[in-house]
């Protein structure tokens, strides 16, 4: 079964409001120091409440890891012991079409929070530890990870090779294979916690955990100190050393020197080790890192690059077309069973394109800058254009998911190891299709913001990063932006034209 796309009326809607983003864009100058606008969360009533009361003590934090945790084991027994029927089974359900699908929406509003309270670290952590909370620096080896390993390919590869796996074999749908997946991850984050110092599993290898950091730069709050002298008149870093209590900043961060939210796990070591209260999350705009402070590595270009490719390419796998495509080139390069080789090369072929694409047109524009700058450096820094775009379609994609599928979901919860129960029959499958959660006018209204959000999001880091790119002689030109407009158009109207097309359920 199939949900319907987008309307035309809300498509016209998307097209009016990037006509308008394109004149601000282009009529406004860009500004090279721009004053940031924030708010400490302290001076929000209710929200100021629970920020101190989080920060007050340990066992707040610890509890909602012990909750998070024990849902996780949950998930795993379920999916080790219950039904293979993906739909009622818990392991699928929670995991794809609750948390995949509510993580990115979560991102936007709370930043990394999720990190603070990931199962997969948390349970590394209490089994390598032997402490609930407390430091212990010596039951782990502490080794630095090797120069050769210290960026985010490792990330990078995983975030493919789980996208394959999710869409290629089918994990999604198989809820043992869920739960193994699951294990799986764990391991992982035990090893590196046990072997090396600081989260190195977090900061280099976990694909949910990088791209929680990139999005972040674009959420609504940020972890910063409240003042900047207090942190720059501070001799001590406990924010960095921690205390004889409190771990130290396990992605080797200083709260006075920090600017991005990148490698920010949310773990309020800083906050509680801090003997300045001088730490507290804040909102802000959500276009100012991205715009102005995040730095450009060669490594994170490519991941932002990668994110927006695979997010495009969940979208394709949606549609009705897919199948009929990979049917096709089965049958022209001899694919048979599964179609994993046809899976597998239509994939690659679909990550290169925009990456391509991307390549290309910062090649033009290199070539119309009247000031020299090599490809490379050219093409990091410019790479966070993608990320707005990335993150908006990921979101409105996903509440597709969200809002139709999880209608149901009570029913796997009080039941999480779905016995005795059957498959979802057509009353059920029609009952979602046309019954989801909110209105289904407000959920077009929603990704049509969405998507003219992220275009603004992404002229803006555009033309703000295209200034910083030009010294004091030169001023930007509109013919200067030509290139990045053009990826940026073409990336928007092909997201527009995905989210038109009816969308093939999962589950």
């Amino acid at each position: 079964m199939t949900h319907p796309g987008l309307p035309g009326i809300w498509q016209w809607l998307i097209a009016v409001l990037m006509i308008i983003a394109l004149l601000q864009v282009l009529l406004q100058p860009a500004v090279k120091h721009r004053t940031r606008l924030t708010m400490s969360v302290d001076r929000i009533p209710l929200l100021g409440a629970v920020s101190r009361f989080f920060n007050a003590s340990p066992w707040p934090l610890f509890c909602l890891k012990f909750i998070v945790a024990g849902l996780f084991l949950l998930v795993i027994a379920a999916g080790l012991f219950g039904t293979p029927i993906a739909e009622r089974n818990l392991a699928t359900t929670l995991t794809w079409t609750i948390w995949w699908a509510g993580i990115v929406i979560v991102i936007f509003f709370f930043g990394s929070a999720w990190c603070a309270v990931c199962p997969w670290d948390n349970l590394a952590g209490w089994m390598v530890k032997h402490t609930l909370w407390r430091r212990n620096d010596e039951a782990s080896l502490g080794l630095r990870v090797p120069k050769w390993w210290r960026n985010i390919w490792p990330a990078l590869i995983m975030f493919v090779g789980l996208t394959w796996l999710e869409l290629g074999v089918g994990v999604t749908t198989d809820p043992y294979m869920t739960a193994v997946l699951a294990l799986v991850m764990v391991v992982l984050a035990t090893v590196y916690l046990a072997v090396f110092e600081g989260k190195a599993f977090c900061k280099h290898v976990c694909p949910v955990g990088r791209t929680i950091g990139f999005y972040s730069q674009l959420a609504m709050v940020e972890l910063r100190p409240r003042s900047t002298q207090t942190c720059a008149d501070c001799r001590t870093l406990e924010c960095y050393y921690g205390t004889e209590e409190i771990e130290a900043c396990p992605t080797h961060l200083v709260m006075g020197r920090l600017t991005q939210s990148t490698y920010c796990t949310a773990c309020s070591a800083c906050s509680m080790s801090c003997p300045h209260d001088n730490v507290s999350w804040r909102l802000r705009s959500p276009a100012v890192e991205a715009i102005q402070h995040a730095r450009p590595h060669w490594d994170e270009a490519w991941f932002m690059l990668g994110l927006l490719a695979l997010t495009t390419f969940h979208g394709i796998t949606m549609m009705p077309f897919w199948e009929q495509g990979m049917s096709s080139l089965a049958q022209l390069i001899g694919d048979s069973g599964q179609l994993l080789w046809s899976f597998s090369l239509g994939m690659l072929l679909i990550l290169l394109i925009p990456v391509l694409l991307y390549a290309v047109l910062i090649r033009l524009m290199q070539s119309l800058l009247p000031v020299k700058i090599g490809f490379k450096q050219l093409f990091a820094r410019l790479a966070f254009i993608s990320l707005p775009l990335a993150f908006t379609y990921h979101i409105a994609h996903n509440l597709n998911h969200l809002i139709r599928e999880s209608r149901g979901f009570t029913d796997v919860l009080m039941n999480p190891l779905g016995r005795d129960t059957l498959p979802l029959g057509s009353h059920e499958l029609h009952m979602r299709h046309i019954n989801p959660l909110i209105p289904e006018q407000l959920l077009f209204a929603l990704q049509a913001l969405l998507i003219a959000f992220g275009f603004w999001l992404a002229l803006k880091v555009l033309q703000h990063r295209s200034t910083d790119v030009l010294d004091e002689a030169h001023s930007l030109r509109i013919a200067y932006l030509l290139p990045g407009l053009g990826f940026i158009l073409l990336v928007t109207v092909f997201n527009l034209w995905l989210l038109a097309q009816p969308m093939v359920m999962r589950m």
